[in-house]
C-alpha cells in the first residue's frame, strides 16, 4: 500500500467521525492485510507501545491534576494569583494566565487545566464584568501553557519514543512556556484596553500575605516536582507519583476537602482518561510500525530532500504539516504519528531532537485551540456556555502569540537548548 493511500484512508476515516484510535488501527490492518505474518505482530506492537517505564508518569500526572482540581488546591492558587496580578489591565485575564503558569508545574495536561481552573476562572471573570467569549478564550489559551512548562505529558510521550531525556525536555520547555505566557499577557492587555474591561483595585500587602499563606503548601507542589527532577532526586515517573501523594495529603488531610465519594469519582475519571490516551498510543504504535514496513519515512525523506536541500525550508514544511494535522488530530496522536516520520529529516537537518520536541509540542498546542478538533475549545465551550465557533474567533490573538513563539524557538535554538546546557 502506497504512503499516499495510507494517509488518504486515515484522513477519510477521521473526517467520517471514526475515533482516532480506531482509525489508526483500521488503516494499519488494511495496509498489512496481504501480509498474514505481519498481522500476527499487531498485538505485540500495541503492547510494546504502552509498556515503557516512562509512560507510567501519564496516569499519575492525570490523577494529580484531578486531585488538585477537586481538593481545593486550584481554588487557593487562583486566589493567590488574583491578589498578585489582578490589578493590571485585563485583571482577571492576567490572573488566568498566572494561575496556569503555577498549575502547569503540577498536572502537565492542558485539558486538566482547562477543565479544573477553567470552572473557577470563567465564573469569576463573568461575575467581574468580562464578556463570556473573552473569558472562555483566555481560559482555553492559557491552559496550553501546561504541557510546555514542566512537568508535561506530551514531553513524556515524545521522550519515550525518541529515547531523549525527559528531564532535559522538561528543562527545554521552561523558557518557551514563559514566552507563551508573556505573549498572551500582552494580548490580554491590548484587548482589555480596547474594550475597556474593568481593573481591580490593587490588593493590600495584608491581602497578598493572607492569600500567599493559604496557597503556600499548594505552591510548593511545582517546587517539589520540578526541583526534585532537576536535583536528580527522582525520575519524572517517580515525580508523578510524588505529586499524587502530595496532592492527596493536601486535599484530604490539610484542606479536608476530599471525601471518599470524590476520591472514587477522581479515580474513575483518571482511569477513563488514561485508557483513552493509552488506546491511542497502542494503535499509533502499530501504525508507526506499518509506516516503517511500507518505507513511508524513507519515501518522505526522499521527496522532501528532492524538493529542497535547505534546512530552513525543510523545517517550514514540517511545521506546516504539524499545524495542519493539529487541526484534525489530538496533540498526542500528532506526536505519535509524526515522530517516526520526521525524525530522519530532523537528523538530516542537524537539529537537536530536544529542540524539535519543543517545536512539536508547541505546534500541537495550537492544534488544541484550532477547530474542528481543538480539545481545549470543546472543554471550555461547555464550561463557559459559549459556542465553539465564537471561541474559535476569540482565541485567534492567542494562537498568533503561540505561533510567534513557535517560530522563535524553531529558528533560535538557544531558547530551548540553553537551559539544558546550564542545568543539565
Amino acid at each position: 500500500m502506497t504512503p499516499a493511500a495510507i494517509f488518504t484512508g486515515l484522513i477519510f476515516l477521521i473526517m467520517m467521525g471514526v475515533p482516532i484510535a480506531i482509525s489508526l488501527g483500521a488503516i494499519s490492518l488494511y495496509a498489512m492485510s496481504d501480509n498474514v505474518a505481519a498481522l500476527g505482530l499487531m498485538a505485540q506492537r500495541m503492547y510494546s507501545s504502552t509498556t515503557g517505564f516512562t509512560l507510567l508518569a501519564i496516569p499519575f500526572f492525570i490523577l494529580a491534576g484531578n486531585l488538585m482540581n477537586t481538593g481545593g488546591i486550584t481554588d487557593r492558587i487562583f486566589r493567590f494569583a488574583k491578589a498578585s496580578v489582578g490589578h493590571y489591565w485585563g485583571g482577571l485575564g492576567q490572573v488566568n494566565i498566572f494561575s496556569s503558569i503555577i498549575f502547569s508545574g503540577m498536572s502537565g495536561a492542558a485539558v486538566a487545566d482547562a477543565a479544573g481552573l477553567g470552572k473557577i476562572e470563567v465564573k469569576a471573570m463573568v461575575d467581574d464584568g468580562y464578556d463570556r467569549p473573552f473569558a472562555g478564550a483566555i481560559t482555553a489559551a492559557s491552559s496550553t501553557i501546561g504541557p510546555v512548562i514542566p512537568p508535561s505529558i506530551p514531553f513524556v510521550i515524545y521522550g519515550s519514543m525518541t529515547g531523549v531525556s525527559v528531564g532535559k525536555l522538561f528543562l527545554a520547555g521552561m523558557v518557551p512556556g514563559l514566552m507563551m505566557a508573556i505573549a498572551m499577557a500582552v494580548a490580554v492587555n491590548l484587548i482589555s484596553k480596547k474594550r475597556n474591561y474593568p481593573r481591580r483595585e490593587k490588593s493590600s500587602i495584608k491581602e497578598r500575605w493572607v492569600s500567599f499563606k493559604e496557597a503556600f503548601l499548594a505552591l510548593l507542589t511545582p517546587v517539589i516536582i520540578v526541583g526534585g527532577i532537576l536535583g536528580g532526586w527522582f525520575t519524572p515517573t517517580e515525580a508523578a507519583i510524588i505529586a499524587c501523594l502530595y496532592a492527596l495529603f493536601l486535599s484530604g488531610l490539610v484542606y479536608k476537602e476530599l471525601s471518599w465519594a470524590k476520591l472514587l469519582h477522581i479515580l474513575e475519571d483518571t482511569l477513563l482518561h488514561t485508557v483513552r490516551v493509552m488506546f491511542i498510543m497502542a494503535t499509533a504504535g502499530f501504525f508507526a510500525w506499518v509506516l516503517t514496513m511500507n518505507a513511508v519515512p524513507q519515501t518522505l525523506v526522499t521527496a522532501v530532500t528532492g524538493m529542497t536541500d535547505s534546512p530552513t525550508l525543510m523545517l517550514l514544511l514540517i511545521i506546516g504539516v504539524l499545524l495542519i494535522l493539529g487541526m484534525f488530530l489530538e496533540g498526542v496522536a500528532v506526536i505519535l504519528i509524526c515522530v517516526p516520520i520526521f525524525m530522519p529529516l530532523v537528523q538530516i537537518m542537524g537539529m537537536d531532537p530536544i529542540q524539535f520536541g519543543v517545536i512539536m509540542i508547541l505546534a500541537s498546542m495550537i492544534g488544541l485551540l484550532s477547530p474542528p478538533v481543538g480539545m481545549c475549545l470543546f472543554a471550555v465551550a461547555s464550561i463557559s456556555q459559549v459556542s465553539v465557533t465564537v471561541l474559535s474567533k476569540e482565541v485567534i490573538p492567542y494562537i498568533l502569540g503561540i505561533l510567534a513563539v513557535l517560530f522563535l524557538v524553531a529558528f533560535i535554538p538557544a531558547l530551548s537548548i540553553t537551559m539544558t546546557q546550564l542545568i543539565g
